[in-house]
């Protein structure tokens, strides 16, 4: 199975995600925040980052970038509250590997880390 860097600032999303993740299989770590996500990123390599977007310190689009500079196979679910059409196109223009919106239902969770774990776009 993978191992997937969750980045939310939300202990309960943190926590939900967890949750729905692991009952597949998947080795979890966690940040809370922006620049916690990019040196766990670092030192972890995760095969696949679920990233929310607003977060104290930095905004998920600036950890995106970041990421995907840093690594440009890097694979980013952004899972998100804010569902705007103009957020969506912004996460696709940065290179997200997908988008999720909240409140999470496990079904759709598990499905989008599937499709961006065997090499597909998840954009719910």
């Amino acid at each position: 199975m993978a191992k997937i860097l969750i980045v939310d600032d939300s202990t309960m999303s943190r926590r939900m995600l967890r949750r729905f993740l692991e009952a597949d299989g998947h080795q979890i770590i966690e940040a809370d925040d922006g620049l916690v996500a990019i040196e766990r990123y670092m030192l972890e390599h995760p095969d696949l980052v679920t990233l929310d977007m607003t977060m104290r310190g930095m905004h998920g689009l600036d950890v995106l970038a970041q990421l995907r500079a840093l690594d440009p196979a890097a694979r980013v679910l952004v899972a998100t509250a804010d569902i705007q059409r103009s957020t969506r196109d912004m996460v696709h223009a940065a290179g997200g590997s997908g988008f999720l919106s909240k409140p999470f239902e496990e079904e759709r969770v598990r499905r989008a880390v599937a499709q961006i774990l065997t090499g597909g776009r998840a954009w719910n």
